[in-house]
């Protein structure tokens, strides 16, 4: 099976699929977050307190944990294609809901329910795994994800001024309202842009399954521990929520809701084990192992790297402030400033990333980025004071660096674990990126800045041990056609 070359800047093949995929990931952002940098005109017209913001910072993410799994099974089932068209085009509605609301409650709702929308990403992961080789996949993962994601900064730069033009009073409504009609519009260009499969591999059996499949027993039960982790985190946003601080629910609600994602959890498990009951039973061909282990060592990779990154982003600004605002006498402006350093290297450091993942091995690649991002983590700890603003900048830009460039070596690997189910892995992978940014932001208020990087620092060395434990993936895969006969698939 031979595969066309990869020319960027071209509008045919898989570099068509990799850029309209890229655009409906940065469209899904926008939408995402389009609130964000309009949250004092929100306060302003609707009188909402700060304690509300925060509430609505919090939804805003905690639906996407559970999307994101939910997502990776309906990929896998019924395809890129139409599940990135449907996705963009259901998620126009909250977001419309959003831009008419009148009171908190309203907001609220409408942005818990736009949380759906971050499981995009998934879906991208699995239509571009399928239409690009190894030897690409690294490159094209990490700019469809890097491009993708400055979908928020987009947002944070131009709405503002949107806004305005539309109106001070109720023009933020009309700019959020834009990006859902924006998004609905684009649902159908996508729909009918690109195919879930490249010519030479679409007569590939579809997989209908609905729930992962496993190759051992072992990797069974490692499965169910590995969504533990998940649903605890949606327990604790639950838990925040009904704390006297943000008394969002009430404790009826409260206990009914974990009530309720407990028993979510077992029915999860429960068709798991019913899904791979009778495989399990009998040999499985060798054509269909894989092993989980690299799963769940890639999803605690990306809760590491993605996780912090969320975290660090929520803190610097504050972290700058405070450590410079007598020696230097810099503002919160200037503070915001400096912390974006954190995140502008995220459009060339990932796809960059991917690319030396491709040219020089993933695991390989994958060690080096981590063992950087550790010593830039730790080096970040011992920014005082004393530091020039420089220095400081540069320690950070270059641990940002290695951070974004590890997320691109990740997810260089999520499309050659099992082909098949590659939205399953990308949603767990993925949902643990957002589970590490809950878990990592809960510490932080446990602790001071110096022990938090070093925490980091320390997250990233044991990651370090467990990466040893990743293979290297094959040079080929093993497909079934649907006449049963076998077709290998070159990788490199």
């Amino acid at each position: 099976m031979t595969f066309t070359p990869f020319k960027l800047l071209s509008l045919q093949g898989k570099a068509k699929v990799l850029h309209m995929s890229w655009m409906a990931f940065f469209i899904s952002f926008v939408v995402w977050f389009n609130h964000a940098s309009l949250l004092v005109l929100i306060q302003q017209d609707l009188g909402i307190s700060q304690t509300e913001i925060d509430i609505l910072l919090l939804l805003n993410v905690a639906l996407t944990i559970p999307a994101r799994v939910a997502t990776g099974m309906l990929v896998d089932r019924f395809g890129a294609k139409i599940s990135y068209s449907v996705l963009l085009a259901v998620c126009s509605i909250p977001c419309f809901m959003f831009a008419a609301a009148d009171n908190f409650a309203e907001l609220a709702w409408s942005r818990f329910l736009l949380g759906f929308i971050g499981a995009g990403f998934v879906v991208g992961v699995r239509i571009i795994g399928d239409w690009f080789p190894a030897s690409q996949v690294g490159t094209a993962e990490g700019i469809y994800a890097g491009w993708g994601n400055f979908g928020s900064a987009f947002a944070a730069i131009f709405l503002p001024g949107l806004a305005f033009y539309f109106g001070a009073e109720h023009g933020w409504r009309y700019a959020v309202a834009l990006t859902g009609a924006i998004a609905l519009l684009y649902s159908i260009v996508y729909y009918f842009s690109v195919e879930n499969l490249p010519p030479e591999l679409a007569g590939l059996k579809t997989r209908r399954p609905l729930a992962m499949e496993v190759s051992s027993i072992r990797d069974l039960f490692l499965y169910m521990f590995s969504l533990i982790p998940l649903y605890a985190t949606i327990s604790l946003l639950a838990w925040k929520l009904a704390t006297p601080a943000t008394p969002v629910l009430s404790l009826t609600w409260h206990l009914g809701i974990q009530l309720t994602i407990w028993l979510l959890f077992l029915a999860h498990a429960h068709q798991l084990v019913n899904n791979n009951a009778d495989k399990l039973s009998a040999p499985i061909p060798s054509i269909h192992h894989y092993r989980y282990q690299q799963v769940f060592i890639l999803a605690i990779a990306y809760l590491v790297t993605f996780g912090s990154k969320l975290a660090v982003l929520s803190m610097l600004p504050m972290f700058f402030f405070h450590t410079f605002h007598e020696t230097q006498g810099i503002d919160m402006l200037d503070a915001g400033l400096l912390a974006s350093s954190f995140v502008v290297t995220n459009v060339v450091a990932r796809p960059a990333g991917g690319w030396l993942s491709d040219k020089i091995g993933r695991k390989l690649s994958l060690t080096l980025f981590v063992a950087g991002l550790a010593v830039g983590y730790l080096a970040m700890a011992w920014i005082s004071p004393d530091w020039s603003i420089a220095l400081s900048v540069a320690v950070t830009l270059i641990c940002s660096v290695f951070m974004q460039a590890a997320e691109g070596a990740i997810f260089a690997f999520v499309p050659l674990i099992k082909r098949s189910i590659t939205g399953e892995v990308a949603g767990i992978v993925g949902a643990y990126g957002n589970a590490g940014a809950i878990v990592f932001l809960i510490l932080l208020t446990f602790v001071s800045t110096f022990s938090f990087f070093l925490m980091l620092g320390g997250a990233c060395a044991i990651l370090l041990g467990l990466i040893y434990f990743l293979r290297e993936p094959k040079n080929f895969i093993t497909e079934i056609m649907p006449d049963g006969s076998l077709v290998q698939i070159e990788l490199d």
